[in-house]
């Protein structure tokens, strides 16, 4: 096996030594399926692993490496998918357990392109169940259990991409294939203190992954550093007739090189007032080390539009559609947390008229922000108000009188716009804190090279969680 300190390289740097030759896709696939197997399992952060499947990927990226063969800068690595992503050697499980022995006959198309780029599938990772479109209220919603974060494992990896966020920050994979339709890759990025790439909605092909909401969903990257999920994202990216959502958009990624422009960011008024000590003191560090790199204007008025219940309205009436057959069959039941087997019923009742009135919002919300980023390039916040939750308490007894602010989480996911979220220091119980970069819709490289710009500055992205 290699040796431990390999296993968390930046995945660009694993394909580079891929190439070099310093060590086989094989020995690489081998060491973290055995950690999957051990700290992966330990943290609930696997559903199932691809041992077969990672194995020949492995050997078949082996032989065109000696070739000189390299798809891409990711030839060889080995990855993890949020087990909602179909593959047909494995079930997909949505993470709940009525759905523990499903399977489908065809990999997701995210999967078709990973696979095309020489990349090396390890594992399904855990997730909250159904994505957490049923309300859960506590982290303990999973058949696989309650996702830890290895900082610290009496509090939650976030959800609901629990298991890539714990993966990647505990060396058992090269990076991973999160989902979002409300913070579901920023969150656990955040609470895993790794980086996060949620892309515009339409640049990733959504065909192979379950729905849960529509108009909201989207499949990013989860990995050590911004520039992997930059390298990443452009091998996902692009359209896809089997998806009428994409876009006929490619993307390119460059990593920032030594001339940068100064960059414009808005800090929205009232984003750190009721964050925590560690979270704002963070905060503002991250700000002092973009430097010159950056002119930061603060207290920018922020629109004022229902965010958050417009979000929760759409979730609620997309969701209720997208499960209808389990809510209707009483298999409900069987889900993990309590508040998912009752939250059904109660989205069935919804209204049309809140949902329309919900989807029409959301144009002025957009023209609103767009006239944002008329005057800025992005928006800057911590991207959580607190660090992670104990798993032992709901959520909404694990922090009282803390909020989030605005931003980054409701109204991108609403505007459909790309963010990209990364570890800046530690907090309360020495669980990671972050900040997030928002930008306008297709700018998904601006973000990213903001993120990797901070990144450059720092070195919080290469701290090692002590779990093994």
């Amino acid at each position: 096996m290699l040796q431990r300190d390999l296993l968390f390289l930046p995945a660009r740097e694993l394909g580079r030594q891929l190439r070099a030759g310093h060590f086989t896709s094989l020995e690489l696939t081998q060491s973290y399926l055995e950690r999957l197997q051990t700290v992966g399992t330990r943290l609930n952060a696997v559903v199932t692993l691809c041992e077969e499947r990672a194995l020949r990927e492995a050997r078949a990226a082996d032989r065109e490496l000696r070739s000189g063969r390299a798809r891409s800068p990711l030839h060889g690595v080995p990855y993890g998918v949020k087990d909602l992503l179909a593959t047909p050697d494995a079930p997909t499980t949505w993470g709940a357990e009525p759905y523990r022995e499903q399977r489908f006959d065809f990999d997701a198309t995210v999967v078709q392109r990973l696979q095309a780029a020489g990349a090396v599938l390890v594992a399904k990772l855990a997730m909250v169940e159904l994505a957490g479109g049923l309300g859960y209220d506590e982290a303990d919603a999973s058949f696989t259990g309650p996702g830890l974060t290895p900082w610290n494992t009496d509090f939650w990896s976030g959800g609901s991409s629990s298991g890539p966020g714990a993966a990647v920050a505990a060396g058992c994979v090269g990076f991973a294939i999160g989902s979002e339709t409300s913070g579901s890759i920023l969150t656990p990025a955040a609470f895993c203190g790794v980086s996060g790439l949620r892309p515009t909605y339409g640049r990733v092909s959504r065909h192979g992954a379950m729905a849960l909401s529509w108009t909201l969903d989207k499949l990013g990257p989860m990995a050590r550093t911004a520039d992997d999920c930059g390298l990443v994202l452009e091998v996902i990216a692009g359209p896809d007739t089997a998806d009428a959502t994409t876009v006929g958009r490619r993307f390119r990624w460059t990593p920032p090189g030594s001339k940068q422009r100064r960059w414009r960011l808005a800090v929205p008024q009232g984003c750190t007032e009721k964050v925590q000590p560690a979270v704002r003191e963070n905060f503002e560090a991250g700000l002092r080390a973009l430097g010159d790199a950056a002119e930061v204007t603060r207290d920018v008025p922020w629109p004022d539009f229902p965010w958050g219940p417009a979000v929760g309205t759409i979730v609620n009436a997309e969701g209720a559609a997208a499960f209808l057959k389990l809510i209707e069959s009483g298999d409900t039941h069987k889900l993990r947390c309590p508040a998912d087997r009752i939250g059904g019923y109660a989205a069935l009742y919804g209204t049309a008229v809140d949902y329309i009135q919900a989807l029409r919002v959301r144009a002025p919300m957009k023209r609103a922000l767009n006239a944002l980023f008329a005057q800025y390039d992005a928006i800057v916040t911590p991207t959580r108000a607190t660090v992670s939750y104990p798993t032992a308490k709901k959520f909404r007894d694990a922090y009282p009188g803390v909020r989030s602010g605005p931003a980054v989480i409701p109204a991108g996911n609403l505007c459909g716009l790309p963010a990209a979220c990364v570890p800046n220091g530690f907090g309360e119980q020495g669980l990671p804190t972050s900040m997030a970069f928002l930008g306008p819709a297709f700018e998904d490289g601006r973000v990213a090279t903001l993120a990797a710009l901070y990144q450059a500055r720092t070195d919080w992205h290469s701290r090692k969680p002590p779990v093994d």
